[in-house]
This record gives structure tokens, C-alpha cells and sequence, in this order.
């Protein structure tokens, strides 16, 4: 079972994880884009890894929900 710590932590990645898309959608200078594309994989990367540690099945979230599917994902 999940712990109230655990449960708070993935909270606060994902909602992380949402204000730096959000900030990718403002103007930024090339350095603040780099800093928030480095910090944004490294937000996905924990969150992934505590998913997988917490849950049996596996969860993701989109890398950029405005991109169009792959070809591996089309039927």
C-alpha cells in the first residue's frame, strides 16, 4: 500500500512536472529553456522510478501531449 509520504511525493512531481510544461509554453531565454528541459526529465525520471516502486502496473505520462503519435503507437 502506498504511504501518505509517498502518495504526497508523487502529487508534488506531477504538479511539478506541469508548471514546467507550462513554463516551456512562455518566452524564455535558450539558457532558462535548458535549465526547465533538464529539470522537467529529472522531474519525469523520479516520478517514473516512484510509480514503479509504488504501483504493479506500470504508469506514464505523455513526454508532450500536443505531438502527434508515433508510428509504433498507430494500430
Amino acid at each position: 500500500m502506498m504511504s501518505y509520504d509517498e502518495f504526497a511525493d508523487l502529487r508534488t512531481r506531477r504538479n511539478t512536472i506541469r508548471r514546467y510544461r507550462r513554463l516551456l509554453e512562455t518566452e524564455l531565454t535558450d539558457i532558462e529553456r535548458q535549465y526547465v528541459e533538464r529539470r522537467l526529465a529529472e522531474e519525469r525520471s523520479a516520478f517514473e522510478k516512484l510509480t514503479a516502486s509504488t504501483f504493479p502496473l506500470t504508469f506514464s505520462i505523455p513526454h508532450d501531449p500536443v505531438a502527434p503519435p508515433r508510428a509504433a503507437d498507430q494500430p
